[in-house]
């Protein structure tokens, strides 16, 4: 008989199943988050988004560090994942790792909450910077500004030492180093396309005793991408990425704790426009190419992912 599907975690982006001994099944769905809250719409296409420029990057750091996808073929998943065609495209069948607590963020650029700390501060995480960078400006050098990993709720900004404290010198070091290496690579990459990375979050695990990449990297969900045709300091950038809906929900007046405000049609359908952007710019594909490639159907057209709605809410 085949095992029924069980349910690990759900995380604000992606469902998390158990699919064998020491192995995972990840499903990048269509929700998205800001400011740590999920919103109640989902962004069509977005999962596969995720999952095709995470596999594309997972390949393009294996020199780098290892990674934890063992593959993105639903032909090649364990029962009773094997070729369900909502999955395709959209899911990862992983490694199981002991998840590094820590969030490990690369910044190239001051935006975001890195340009509020510097405001307040002349620093991003105890990372003094030269005084008078405006908006958007591009950093001396690129630099590592860790936060806690918080499964619900927001992840908070660690200084050097505070992350000392939480993973240990060694550890810290080793981070550090692949961050910034990983977030050089994926750069480069984006700016032979037209874009620049402003800045990357990535995670980290032990897997079958080593420090492996995990979850995703160098997507618009875990990055900003900017276009670098119109790039312009002192300023806010257009982006690939959600900041379109970060800026929506500011001007919505929202106050950032739950629950969150309805995205309105345009929001949805411009989102789901920057990710599909973002997919064809830094890979080169269409993405409709990548769906035809990849297969399948809407994840809410699938009778097991049905079933598993049923059975786990």
């Amino acid at each position: 008989m085949t095992p029924a599907p069980r349910l690990r975690a759900r995380g604000k982006v992606r469902d998390v199943y158990d699919a064998g001994e020491d192995r995972l099944l990840l499903v990048a769905t269509d929700r998205i988050s800001a400011f740590d809250v999920v919103l109640p719409d989902p962004i069509p296409h977005k999962g596969r988004v995720l999952t095709g420029l995470s596999s594309f990057w997972f390949d393009r750091t294996a020199d780098l560090v290892p990674h934890h996808v063992v593959s993105t073929d639903p032909a090649e998943f364990p029962p009773p994942f094997v070729g369900v065609p909502a999955l395709a495209g959209r899911a990862m069948f992983v490694r199981k790792a002991k998840v590094v607590p820590m969030e490990c963020v690369a910044r190239g650029y001051l935006a975001g909450s890195g340009w509020t700390q510097y405001r307040a501060t002349g620093a991003v995480c105890g990372v003094p910077l030269p005084v008078g960078l405006v908006g958007s400006d591009r950093l001396p050098e690129p630099i590592f500004t860790p936060t806690s990993k918080a499964d619900t709720g927001h992840d908070l900004p660690l200084s050097p030492e505070e992350a000392v404290h939480l993973v240990g010198k060694g550890l810290f070091e080793r981070l550090k180093e692949l961050t910034l290496g990983i977030y050089e690579r994926l750069a480069e990459t984006s700016a032979a396309r037209g874009i620049i990375l402003a800045d990357t979050k990535l995670e980290f695990g032990f897997a079958d005793g080593e420090l492996v990449l995990i979850d995703e990297v160098g997507t618009p969900d875990s990055s900003r991408f900017w276009p670098a045709d119109v790039y312009a300091p002192d300023g806010a950038q257009p982006s690939f990425d959600k900041q379109f809906v970060r800026d929506w929900l500011d001007r919505s007046g929202w106050d950032r704790e739950p629950p969150a405000p309805a995205l309105p049609p345009e929001v949805v359908e411009g989102t789901t426009a920057r990710y599909i952007e973002a997919y064809e710019r830094i890979t080169g594909e269409p993405f409709d190419a990548y769906r035809t490639r990849s297969g399948g159907t809407s994840i809410d057209d699938d009778p097991v992912l049905e079933r598993l709605r049923a059975e786990h809410g």
